[in-house]
């Protein structure tokens, strides 16, 4: 089988276009599934993503970090958990509903697949940006200096809202636009070229786990691909008021900060190839087993 045959196989598969029964009303399956693949994600990963965050954040080892979150106490542990399970669960839904909806119209009027999907991944991220409140209020209840400024997540919402407006909720964006639309459209072209190249499980445990390792292979390289730009917007973020400075401002004053080296840019980076592992493996495998459900 050509290339192109197996492409196109991967989109009418993937866009479920030879799907019975598919029609324009079915796309809120994939919105479900999403969400429910993105909530399982994060009642697993939560600790290892706040460890990680703390690296990115000071530009420590894992070890320093970790005895951070154990002088902090197990009630600190899960602070700031509702923001990212409530963004996540929605920002998953949108990335895999918008994908959707996006990709099965330019596939009607025989665009090119490639294309078909790079456009629909860049529309899904950008719709995926709005939800970056959730992201920013995670940021400062995970900072320590704000611990005791903010008791919750709805004191914080609150607080910024009355003494600094709604601009400051967007802090930022550009990173988070930058990482968003790219890595969508190459997660769902990577995915698909995968899954048609792997034999196909008649076992459920052996899909899932096929399914899994997928997944966290992708979600591996592209959160470090990515790895920077979450860098310079939690820098960015953890700032509370003031001016918004700018992604080459920011590049140019986190290099200065750890003594030049673009090594220093990458700590946590192996940690967080661990946590996307996970993730993404879980967030892949959940959504077959989501799919399966509703689909059939």
């Amino acid at each position: 089988m050509s290339e192109r045959q197996l492409l196109q196989r991967s989109c009418l598969s993937e866009g479920n276009i030879s799907m019975p029964g598919r029609n324009v009303q079915n796309h809120w399956r994939e919105y479900v599934c999403g969400g429910g693949a993105a909530f399982c994600n994060i009642l697993v990963s939560y600790p290892l993503n706040k460890l990680i965050f703390r690296q990115m954040m000071h530009g420590v080892e894992a070890t320093f970090a970790l005895n951070q979150l154990q002088k902090e106490g197990l009630g600190y542990l899960y602070r700031g958990m509702l923001p990212p399970l409530l963004q996540r669960s929605i920002s998953m839904s949108l990335m895999f509903g918008v994908y959707d909806e996006c990709l099965q119209p330019l596939l009607q009027q025989k665009i090119n697949p490639y294309v078909a999907k790079t456009v629909s991944g860049m529309v899904a991220g950008c719709f995926e940006a709005t939800l970056m409140p959730f992201e920013r209020l995670q940021t400062l209840l995970i900072h320590p200096k704000y611990h005791k400024k903010f008791k919750n997540t709805a004191h914080a919402a609150r607080h910024i809202a009355r003494h600094y407006g709604i601009k400051e909720f967007y802090r930022g964006l550009v990173p988070i636009l930058l990482r968003n639309g790219p890595s969508n459209a190459m997660f769902f072209i990577i995915r698909d070229e995968i899954k048609i190249r792997l034999p196909q499980q008649e076992s459920v445990f052996y899909n899932g786990v096929q399914n899994f390792i997928a997944g966290a292979s992708i979600g591996a390289f592209l959160s470090t691909l990515f790895y920077p730009l979450n860098v310079i917007k939690i820098a960015m973020q953890c700032e509370l008021g003031g001016p918004h400075r700018t992604i080459a401002y920011e590049f140019r004053y986190i290099l200065r900060k750890r003594d030049f080296k673009i090594a220093n840019f990458y700590h946590g980076a192996l940690l967080n190839i661990s946590r996307a592992f996970l993730s993404w493996g879980v967030i892949n495998a959940s959504y077959e087993i989501f799919r399966k459900f509703l689909y059939t």
